[in-house]
């Protein structure tokens, strides 16, 4: 369907039509970029220096949901080396969500946290006024990761209050790694990933849960 010199991946498809958004490097930055099902009208979604990617659809496909770095002055010359050697290294991610047209347009493009940490696999709950994802911002040493969600204004996609660690509802409490969790179509159900009952130090297993408000 895709492809280039670079790196291209992190692809997810609409369930309605067959659209997709993806990874790529192809214009010298890590930016998102969508196309049609057949891999036809490939259109660059976004345009900040720093890695945008791991976008995620909305329910009903009206929204994009992803991770992005936002490096500058010495950061960003880092970024940029190691992106000339195929190499990436961000270690604060943020979560940002924007509405997104049939014809691939995207509008009220909002960035949802504000944590100065490594937050990532965001996921839009069927609702649209929640966003649930991975970060460590409850862990000193930057190693554990929980998995939180935060609220959103469906309409202008503004986060309410600030974007800040007060504003957000941690969902799981584990001593070790929770993340990528993702609704069913229905929100009824939550799927994660986590390195809880392992039989060995690092052995990642994919668990369910009753979703309940």
């Amino acid at each position: 369907l895709f492809q280039s010199a670079g790196y291209d991946a992190e692809t997810t498809v609409c369930h309605k039509d067959g659209r997709m958004v993806f990874t790529s490097s192809k214009d010298g930055d890590l930016d998102i970029y969508a196309m049609n099902a057949d891999g036809s009208h490939v259109k660059r979604l976004t345009n900040t220096p720093g890695y945008d990617g791991g976008a995620f659809w909305s329910e009903d496909c009206t929204k994009i949901v992803w991770r992005a770095s936002r490096p500058q002055g010495k950061e960003l010359d880092d970024f940029r080396a190691l992106l000339k050697q195929e190499l990436v290294r961000p270690t604060q991610l943020e979560i940002f969500v924007a509405d997104i047209s049939p014809t691939n347009e995207l509008s009220h493009i909002e960035q949802v946290t504000k944590l100065g940490k490594a937050s990532f696999a965001p996921y839009m709950q069927p609702d649209d006024k929640h966003v649930v994802f991975a970060s460590n911002v409850d862990d000193p040493k930057g190693r554990g990761f929980d998995i939180y969600r935060i609220e959103i204004d469906p309409k202008t996609n503004a986060v309410k209050g600030g974007g800040t660690r007060e504003s957000l509802e941690r969902i799981t409490m584990n001593p070790s790694f929770d993340g990528f969790p993702m609704f069913s179509p229905d929100g009824k159900k939550l799927v994660f990933s986590s390195n809880r009952n392992g039989s060995r130090p690092g052995e990642t297993n994919v668990f369910i849960a009753d979703w309940v408000e």
